[in-house]
């Protein structure tokens, strides 16, 4: 990011701040002028301990580097938690400008084995957790008339992994509800975009990371400073954070094959046609992929009446 990007006068809410990427996130923002609201709970990869005051830690950090800071340790996974937290930076400091998402835990387990308290677990922090901080949040930021908001999923969330459908369910529902906060909040200036970002952080606790290429959370945070910043001209979008590269991830539809009426074995024979990627859709979801998903699809239709007479 150039020097000029700056966040002077901006208050951004950080959830799991205190290590890892949240910590990257707010140390960067907090270095560039904002206010930063250190929410983490301190809790451990599981969610289920409270492990030191990493929040404290980072408040104390941003403020020996002469940046102002806050330290919320209330959690996520309720929604009296999401609400205290932005509650915070509305006492403190009278408004709320940026909102990351940043909160998570990991409960391993395959198919045959999850507990349905594992899998709730993870939901509560993640994707509902993301919705327990954007329901107090975005009324705040529309009645002001600008909002950054800044969601986080994951490549689990994108193709899945295996051992972890708790993690995948949650971080591919955060895709929907980013786009439904970036439609809603379209004509209040209120943006939201989802970060899928990748770094060896405690989460990789236990994997072999000695071919890894550097991955540190300091790659990601730029991407994530943009995004939470007055100039980010997107939203409703998906940027992707890996080891150094970024990119755009984005959701597709082949044009497929129209016919009146189909059989089972109409699809069969027909699967290939259906399945080809070339000239595919890309449907942004704002202003109109909801509604241009229709029409495309209905046109296919009244060409091919149109054939028939």
């Amino acid at each position: 990011m150039t020097a000029d990007l700056r966040f002077d006068g901006r208050v951004a809410v950080i959830t799991g701040a205190g290590r890892g990427l949240g910590r990257a996130y707010a140390l960067l923002l907090a270095a560039r002028g904002a206010t930063v609201v250190v929410n983490d709970l301190g809790s451990s990869v599981r969610g289920d301990t409270v492990v030191g005051s990493p929040a404290a830690d980072v408040v104390a950090e941003i403020e020996a580097a002469a940046g102002a800071a806050i330290a919320s340790t209330d959690s996520v996974a309720t929604p009296e938690g999401g609400r205290a937290i932005v509650e915070t930076a509305l006492d403190r400091f009278g408004r709320i400008d940026v909102l990351i998402h940043n909160a998570g835990n990991v409960r391993y387990g395959s198919l045959r084995e999850m507990s349905y308290e594992d899998f709730e677990s993870v939901l509560d922090v993640h994707l509902r957790g993301a919705f327990h901080v954007v329901r107090p949040a975005f009324p705040v930021m529309a009645d002001a008339g600008y909002g950054r908001v800044v969601l986080t999923s994951s490549i689990g969330g994108l193709y899945g992994n295996k051992g972890v459908a708790n993690y995948a369910a949650a971080k591919a529902g955060v895709l929907g509800l980013s786009q439904v906060v970036a439609l809603e909040g379209a004509e209040y200036g209120v943006t939201s975009n989802v970060i899928v970002p990748a770094a060896v952080t405690r989460l990789a606790d236990g994997l072999d990371t000695s071919a890894y290429p550097p991955m540190g959370p300091e790659l990601t945070a730029p991407a994530v400073g943009w995004l939470a910043h007055e100039s980010c001209c997107v939203t409703g979008e998906i940027l992707v954070a890996v080891a150094g590269r970024v990119a755009r991830a984005y959701l597709a539809e082949t044009p497929g094959v129209y016919q009146p009426a189909w059989t089972v074995a109409d699809v069969a024979r027909r699967i290939d046609e259906i399945r080809d990627p070339a000239e595919s859709w890309v449907l942004p979801p704002v202003p109109s992929g909801h509604t241009d998903h229709l029409i495309k699809s209905f046109e296919l239709a009244k060409e091919a009446a149109q054939h028939v007479r």
